[in-house]
């Protein structure tokens, strides 16, 4: 594999050492050549370091790219690989000429890069927001930066991270603690705990929301130290602001410092005020020497630090939460020491030079597969999906992750599309193209040029909602029939269907569909019942049977920042609106309070669609005579599966809180408001406690007893049961992924 890399050669901070780094670790397994369009510290460092860099200083854009052209040409790259706005101008250039792919990375907000120049932000910056429109693929240096991208509407399938990293077997001191501090005639106590920041002094870095927290960490322990290390245009009025808090015993500027480690490895709190970054590496630093970290919440450092697990957050600006975090890990000598730990041990694995050459290593691999396959042209997609997503419904969101998990284990790079209500939204949790659900001639011309319309998960095909959403689905797939794309009804679950002509319609669209698989054998019978025989039809299971919860510790946290004893024994409830609303909250709170008195365990309410259910959920607490807990925040799916894996048994009316139960081995009790609910119970052999309409509280005390008392058995048996679903959930994909490799 022969790389080139392009770069400005004007860098510093955070985007030279990541170049300059992964440049020389690619090296070791790769033919990569740097090349610099200026002199400088830049090429003087890659040339130190022994890395293959050329300078390219011609005098005009032109010549430098008609110069690149040369350097391809003689020796052979297969990728350019771009950083920055010249790098990317030059780029865009040369692979119109050579066809070759671009994949830039994105160190910063480009829009923001030329702020405090005018001229160049009309020049430079304009240019390079074009530019960006025609480079092939994307690596932001953050989930931050890649979200930033999605949201402009980049697309997600042609963006990857790859995060700093530093080499953590690395660590030469040429000072030690006594020494760093004695060559700045530092003398401070033995027991003097030392807080810094390593850091340019400009506007951006927030140094005053710094001293700002240290002025108010002194009042309360004045042995505490603080010491700046950097310098830059800030620093006169900074040793003023500094001065003006009666600082000068506590705070000391050391201006630039040319030993970082020497830094880390003196202070015992590290800290980061920006109040803009991408991912710096003075945190990074700080996680090499095991150093308690606090950082405010910008860019991609929420990937790495898990506040108040290994280290603390905070929002830009804020002073006094600052502080409070400051003094927290100064008065507790164990936790810093813990968080020190923890947060190395994460860095170490997900932030290692090695790990982040291993990746771009791999996202080479990927971008020379996809350019030698020219048979999918750009913005043709393997898949499009149609659901009700976009609609904050986890319950729909769980089969849309699963769908696009799922076929991706066929074949990781299917180029999906989904249309969504929220398609800026989709594109950012899934990593999928997305346009929005309604634009129906953007939706005509991409399946023109499309492989496979799959009509996925949930209820689609029903008129108890609306004769209207029946319409929209049936047109879809119409739609995708008339334009010759393959169709697949994925994972469903079929009527009711009530009136004539709609039985009719449906009758005369899904017959001509390709495939069908259902998630259950009510679906089966209601097609049969419509005299649907000309696809194949395969009775699957719900997509959503192959999702993984969350990791524990995870859960726990979650359940600890809403003021929930993760360690608590519960039993789970899901809700939702229903129209006989006063009766059933009644019922249910009447269970609740029940199983709070005869079981001596709590109660667990989770909503699965946000917020609506949390209406429903409010409706009953208020009703209860004993304290029943909530789930009051939006969790993604995964974490909402985990969090109804802690509880020892759920009693539901949403299928999805059924579903995720049955697969994670939670016995359950349903409360029927549709036949796919009755269907499912069926289907998983699990409890119902009748129709919403027809609950009695008599009646449903002596189901939630018999299941209680049961529990045991009913979770051996739904192991041995979901096994099966599990792998009944993944033929789906395989079928799904057939239709496309037989297009």
């Amino acid at each position: 594999m022969k790389v080139l890399h392009l770069i400005g050669g004007g860098d510093i901070g955070g985007a030279k050492s990541h170049v300059l780094s992964l440049v020389n670790e690619l090296g070791k397994h790769i033919d990569v050549k740097l090349i610099s369009f200026r002199t400088g510290a830049f090429a003087d460092e890659a040339h130190t370091l022994g890395i293959n860099i050329d300078i390219v200083k011609t005098g005009t854009i032109f010549s430098d790219v008609k110069k690149v052209l040369e350097i391809i040409k003689e020796e052979g790259y297969e990728l350019i690989h771009s950083h920055g706005a010249k790098a990317n101008m030059v780029a865009v250039a040369v692979k119109k000429i050579t066809g070759l792919p671009v994949v830039t990375t994105v160190h910063s907000d480009y829009r923001l890069d030329y702020l405090q120049n005018i001229v160049k932000m009309f020049s430079f910056g304009m240019v390079n927001m074009v530019a960006l429109r025609f480079v092939d693929y994307y690596i932001g240096v953050s989930k931050n930066f890649k979200d930033m991208l999605i949201e402009r509407r980049f697309n997600p399938q042609n963006i990857f991270t790859v995060y700093n990293g530093i080499n953590f077997e690395k660590k030469e001191l040429k000072l030690t603690k006594e020494g760093f501090l004695s060559k700045y005639n530092l003398h401070f106590d033995k027991d003097d705990v030392i807080i810094g920041i390593l850091a340019r002094l400009h506007p951006v870095k927030g140094i005053t929301t710094f001293l700002q927290a240290a002025a108010e960490v002194v009042k309360q322990n004045p042995s505490v130290r603080f010491l700046i290390a950097g310098d830059g245009e800030e620093r006169k009025s900074l040793e003023r602001k500094a001065a003006s808090l009666k600082l000068d015993k506590n705070v000391f500027f050391l201006g630039f410092v040319n030993e970082p480690y020497e830094f880390i490895n003196t202070i015992d709190i590290n800290v980061l005020t920006s109040l803009s970054e991408s991912f710096p590496y003075s945190i990074l630093e700080g996680t090499l020497f095991k150093k308690a970290t606090i950082s405010s919440n910008v860019g991609g450092i929420s990937d790495l630090i898990d506040t108040e697990r290994n280290g603390f957050l905070f929002e830009p600006k804020d002073y006094q939460a600052l502080a409070k975090h400051m003094l927290t890990l100064v008065n507790n000598t164990q936790l810093r020491e813990e968080m020190g730990q923890k947060i190395h041990q994460k860095a170490s694995t997900y932030f290692s030079l090695e790990n982040m050459c291993n990746t771009q290593l791999g996202i080479y691999e990927n971008i020379i597969c996809r350019s030698l396959d020219r048979k999918t042209p750009r913005n043709h997609y393997d898949a499009i999906i149609s659901g009700y997503y976009g609609f904050k419904n986890v319950g729909d969101d769980a089969m849309l992750m699963a769908i696009i998990d799922n076929l991706r284990m066929c074949k990781k790079d299917l180029r999906i599309l989904v249309l969504s209500k929220n398609p800026v939204e989709t594109r950012r949790i899934y990593n999928v193209d997305s346009i929005n659900r309604i634009n129906l001639l953007r939706i005509l011309f991409t399946m023109r040029k499309s492989k496979l319309f799959i009509s996925g998960g949930g209820t689609l095909i029903q008129d108890n909602t609306s004769t209207r959403s029946l319409i929209y689905y049936l047109g879809m797939i119409w739609l995708a029939k008339k334009t010759n794309m393959k169709v697949m009804i994925y994972a469903n679950g079929i009527g009711p269907l009530n009136k004539k002509n709609n039985r009719n319609l449906t009758k005369y669209v899904v017959n001509k569909v390709d495939v069908i698989t259902l998630r259950e054998e009510l679906s089966y019978k209601e097609l049969v019942n419509l005299n649907i025989d000309k696809p194949q039809i395969h009775v699957t299971a719900d997509p959503a049977f192959t999702i993984k919860a969350e990791n524990p510790e995870h859960i726990n946290y979650l359940l600890s920042s809403e003021g929930i004893d993760p360690q608590t024994p519960f039993i789970g409830f899901s809700v939702r609106r229903w129209n006989n609303h006063d009766k059933y909250e009644t019922t249910i709170a009447k269970i609740a309070d029940y199983i709070i008195e005869t079981y001596g365990i709590n109660t667990l309410f989770i909503p699965m669609h946000y917020p609506g259910d949390l209406v429903i959920i409010e409706n009953i607490l208020s009703k209860m005579k004993n304290k029943g807990y909530a789930i009051r925040k939006k969790h993604s799916v995964s974490e909402t599966l985990g969090i109804i894996g802690k509880t020892q048994m759920l009693i539901g009316m949403r299928l999805h809180a059924l579903i995720f139960a049955a697969s994670i081995g939670i016995p359950s009790v349903g409360i029927v408001y549709e036949p796919k609910v009755e269907g499912f119970l069926k289907y998983a052999n699990q409890a119902s406690a009748g129709h919403v309409n027809s609950l009695e509280f008599d009646k449903m005390k002596q189901i939630v007893d018999n299941v209680w008392n049961n529990r045991e058995s009913i979770k051996r048996e739904l192991d041995s049961t979901t096994a099966d679903l599990k792998e009944k959930a993944l033929k789906n994909a395989h079928v799904a992924f057939d239709l496309i490799e037989n297009y």
